[in-house]
This record gives C-alpha cells, structure tokens and sequence, in this order.
C-alpha cells in the first residue's frame, strides 16, 4: 500500500491531537468520499449497533448517515493514545427532517496501521433530544481552535 495519512504511528501527544483534529476536520466536511481515504480499504468499523467493513459500507452509512442528520457539527477530543491506537470522546449535532434537534455523546476507539490509514474503528453513541436553543455546537471549528475538553451535558 503506498497511500500515507500522517502522523502515522507510534503517536506523540502532538500528533495524536493532529490525528484527532484531522478526523474532526474530515467528518465536519460531511463528504463521506473524503471521509473514506482516512481508513484502510478493509478497514472495520462498530458503529452502535451496525458492523461495517471496507471504503464501500463506509462511504453508503456515512451517505445515509449525513442524509438523515442535518446540519451536522462535530467536535472531537483526544482521551488517550498508546502506540498505533488513540481514544476520543466527542459531541455532535444534528436536526432530523422534523427540526428536532439532537446531541449525540459518544467514545471511539482507533486502531491505525503503519500508514497512518484507520484500521479498525469502535464507537458506542448515544442521542438526547435537545431544544435549538440549548445547541452549543455551531458548525467546524475555527482554524487553530482546539477550545476546552468538552461538557457533559
């Protein structure tokens, strides 16, 4: 494979927030094409109750995902990191086609190979109906803007 994603592992702190931030970036532009080059072509992914493996189930869940997820606004933060895995923990943001605005909390785990490609992916996420009003999440970050480990609630 001659396809690099730096930084590549064993991680630094500095280059797993890169990491990190790149995914943030990524997941924010709602191409799930783009989305896609950042995992290896058999790459496997939980993502709640769904089980997923290569470019091709990526790209059709993250289609349907952003199709069904309006207005979507992310945020990720580094949890942990330790040679070719790091955790996060992040918030999004979304309305459905009802205008109910939702909040979903959720943990990942990574798994990247020597290439800096993602691996294996693991994320347990859960939604709460929130008002419009109650949002905090207003689309991408702006560059150079880490801001604070996120809330709770």
């Amino acid at each position: 494979m001659s396809e690099t994603r730096p930084p590549c592992p064993p991680f630094t702190l500095e280059t797993a927030l890169r990491k990190v931030q790149a995914a943030e970036d990524a997941w924010n532009t709602r191409d799930p094409q783009r989305v896609a080059l950042a995992y290896t072509p058999d790459s496997v992914w939980r993502n709640r109750d769904l089980f997923l493996t290569g470019h091709a189930e990526i790209v059709a869940f993250l289609t349907e995902k952003w199709a069904r997820e309006l207005d979507y606004a992310l945020r990720k933060n580094l949890w942990s990191f330790h040679g070719d895995r790091i955790a996060v923990r992040f918030q999004y943001e979304w309305h459905d086609a009802d205008g109910q605005w939702w909040r979903s909390y959720g943990n990942e785990l990574w798994e990247f190979d020597e290439h800096g490609l993602m691996r294996r992916r693991e994320a347990a996420i859960n939604d709460v109906a929130i008002a419009e009003a109650d949002r905090r999440i207003h689309g991408p970050r702006a560059a150079g803007d880490h801001g604070p480990d996120l809330p709770l609630r």
